[in-house]
C-alpha cells in the first residue's frame, strides 16, 4: 500500500510538473499556434460526484463558443493562414457500456478574423471511443481537419491514448494537510499516432506526429465553481533520428467560473517548437460553456417506467 502511494505521488509530480514546465522553462512571454482539437477541459461534475460509474449516461455533452481576444498567431486554417476570430465546439457522448465504453464526438468551426468573424474558415471533426478502468483511462481517436471555405491542406490522424488518473484529496496525505480545503485532479499519459496523413511535429507545419505525452491538471479554488486548470501536449517526430525526444509543446493555462451547468473560461494557449527554431502560435480567449446530460435513469423516472 505504502509502495502504490509512495510511486503515485511521483507520478502526479511528474504530471504537476509537465504542466508547470511552459512557465518553469520560458515564462509567460511570446508565441505563435495551436493545436486545435477539442482539448481536455475541466470537469463540470462534483469532484467526488461517482454517479457516472453508478448509473449510465444516455446522451450528454456540451456547446461551446469562444472569442480569440488576443491573437497575433494562431492560424485559422490547418494550411497556417488567417487568424482564428471565433470558435463554435459541440461535443456529444454517450456510453455504449457504463463508463468501460463510451463514444464521442467532438465538432470543432473557426472563424478568420482577417476575413470578417462570422464566416468559417476550418472545421475539425473528431471521432472517439474511450474507456475508464480503476483510475486508467483509454482512448481511440480519429480526427480530421480540413479548411471550409477554399481548397486547402488537410491534415489527419488516428492515435490511441492512455491515461492515468489522480485526485489529491483522496491519494495523497501531504496534499490533503497542506492544502485541506482545495482539491487538486490530474492525470498524464502517452500515445501513439499509429496513423498519419500530414499531421505535423511542429507549429510550422514540419515532421509528422508520431508519439503524445500529456498531462492535465484541474485545482478546485472554491467549491467547484472556481477551477484553475492548465494541459499540456508534447509530440514528437517520426522523421527525426530520435522518434522519443517532443518536438513540439502546446499547453493551456486558464481559468473556469461556474454556475450550474454553464461556465465561463478565460485562458491562453501557446504552441512551439522545442528541437529547432520557428513558429510559436498563441492566443488569450474567452469562452462560454454550457453542458447537459440525460441519463438512462432519469428517461425511466420521468415516465418511461411505470
Amino acid at each position: 500500500m505504502m509502495q502504490r502511494q509512495h510511486k503515485g505521488r511521483r507520478v502526479l509530480r511528474l504530471a504537476l510538473l509537465a504542466c508547470c514546465l511552459p512557465f518553469l522553462t520560458y515564462g509567460p512571454p511570446p508565441a505563435h499556434g495551436l493545436e486545435k482539437y477539442g482539448r481536455p477541459l475541466p470537469s463540470m461534475d462534483e469532484p467526488n460526484h461517482e454517479t457516472r460509474e453508478e448509473e449510465e449516461t444516455l446522451f450528454g455533452g456540451y456547446l461551446l463558443t469562444g472569442a480569440f481576444v488576443k491573437n497575433p498567431t494562431f492560424a485559422a486554417r490547418p494550411d497556417n493562414t488567417g487568424l482564428v476570430g471565433m470558435r463554435h465546439m459541440l461535443h456529444l457522448e454517450t456510453d455504449l457500456y457504463k463508463q468501460y465504453l463510451t463514444f464521442y464526438t467532438d465538432q470543432n468551426f473557426f472563424s478568420d478574423r482577417t476575413n470578417g468573424w462570422i464566416t468559417l474558415s476550418e472545421w475539425d471533426a473528431t471521432f472517439a471511443f474511450t474507456g475508464v478502468i480503476d483510475r486508467f483511462n483509454w482512448r481511440l481517436q480519429y480526427e480530421h481537419d480540413a479548411p471550409l471555405d477554399r481548397r486547402g491542406l488537410k491534415q489527419a490522424y488516428a492515435d490511441a491514448l492512455v491515461t492515468a488518473r489522480f485526485q489529491a484529496t483522496q491519494d495523497f496525505t501531504w496534499w490533503r494537510r497542506t492544502f485541506p480545503n482545495q482539491n487538486l485532479t490530474a492525470y498524464a499519459g502517452a500515445g501513439w499516432l499509429f496513423h498519419n496523413s500530414q499531421y505535423f511535429a511542429r507549429p510550422n507545419n514540419t515532421g509528422r506526429a508520431l508519439f503524445r505525452y500529456v498531462a492535465h491538471a484541474d485545482l478546485d479554488l472554491y467549491k467547484n465553481k472556481v477551477v484553475l486548470y492548465a494541459d499540456t501536449n508534447l509530440f514528437t517526430d517520426r522523421e527525426a533520428n530520435n522518434t522519443l525526444n517532443p518536438t513540439e509543446l502546446d499547453w493551456i493555462v486558464g481559468i473556469a467560473l461556474r454556475w450550474k451547468d454553464t461556465e465561463l473560461a478565460f485562458y491562453r494557449e501557446e504552441d512551439r517548437p522545442l528541437d529547432q527554431a520557428g513558429l510559436v502560435q498563441k492566443y488569450y480567449a474567452v469562452q462560454l460553456r454550457f453542458a447537459f446530460d440525460v441519463s438512462k435513469g432519469a428517461m425511466e423516472r420521468v415516465g418511461l417506467r411505470r
